[in-house]
């Protein structure tokens, strides 16, 4: 069970306490609310995250608004491990960038899986451009492309901190993934072949036809060993617990063993740049 999904049951239960204390049925105390009596269920079994107001109501419907700021501190703790996109890109792509920075600017080591799309820290202006052109437009959030595109340029000047280390595990199909144009995924492929020879920066491939132990279904950062992040379709995870940071790292170390690096992986990124060039 994620730390998210422990949280949230914990959440949940603490509710119902508070629920059962007041001598309240679940039934009772939607009607009292004016929900739907699944939504009181739903909540305290987990399956359902309360928003702030849910929270209030709660609080103010079992007599319990002494409870308030406990409540709410355990909902902001929730939110800081799984931040829906909706959410996240809600004050722009430039703001999401720079929490990354934050982030990234705390560790030492860093190290990035990406099954579909070029690193983010890797990637052209031109390819970002189409990157954020897409999120946003998916999940109909602001448009501040320019600015977003230029907050991931300037973290990518860590990549030239001495000190610091980066190392990037990428999936062959994210050579072919067309979310751009084909020029610009040229340009791409150029840049990504250009890092090798970074004193910071350690790229491998994970080829097609490699033997898989584990199933690499979404990318990832870890970050010193204390904090992975995830992306899913609709959320962003942050994952502190120690067994799964622990299975995170295995995942890793799994991906790490077939993948290829130096020249190899320099061939497979001609190979892939010689195949779009045959499109173009």
């Amino acid at each position: 069970m994620s730390d998210f999904q422990t949280a949230r049951l914990a959440l949940g239960a603490r509710l119902r306490e508070l629920r059962a204390d007041a001598g309240l049925s679940g039934k009772a105390l939607a009607t009292l609310l004016g929900w739907p009596a699944s939504k009181v269920s739903k909540i305290e079994t987990g399956k359902q995250t309360p928003t702030l107001d849910d929270m209030r109501a709660w609080a103010e419907g079992v007599g319990a608004t002494e409870a308030l700021d406990e409540l709410i501190g355990r909902l902001r703790t929730l939110e800081t491990q799984y931040g829906a996109w909706r959410r996240q890109l809600a004050a722009g792509v430039r703001a999401r960038q720079e929490a990354w920075h934050a982030t990234e600017s705390a560790s030492t080591e860093v190290r990035n899986f990406e099954a579909a799309v070029i690193p983010g820290l890797l990637q052209t202006a031109e390819y970002a451009r189409h990157m954020f052109l897409r999120t946003t437009a998916l999940h109909r959030t602001a448009q501040d492309i320019e600015e977003g595109v230029n907050a991931r340029m300037q973290r990518q000047l860590a990549l030239y901190t001495p000190g610091r280390q980066f190392h990037f595990l990428l999936w062959e199909p994210a050579l072919h993934m067309l979310v751009c144009p084909r020029d610009v995924m040229a340009g791409q492929l150029d840049r990504l072949a250009g890092v090798f020879g970074m004193s910071t920066v350690r790229l491998g491939i994970v080829p097609l036809g490699a033997e898989l132990s584990v199933v690499p279904t979404h990318g990832f950062w870890i970050f010193d060993d204390h904090l992975v992040m995830a992306e899913t379709i609709g959320a962003e995870l942050r994952l502190t617990d120690p067994a799964e940071l622990t299975l995170y790292r295995r995942v890793w170390d799994e991906l790490a063993e077939v993948a290829i690096t130096d020249h190899e992986a320099h061939r497979l990124i001609g190979r892939a740049r010689a195949a779009l060039h045959k499109l173009m």
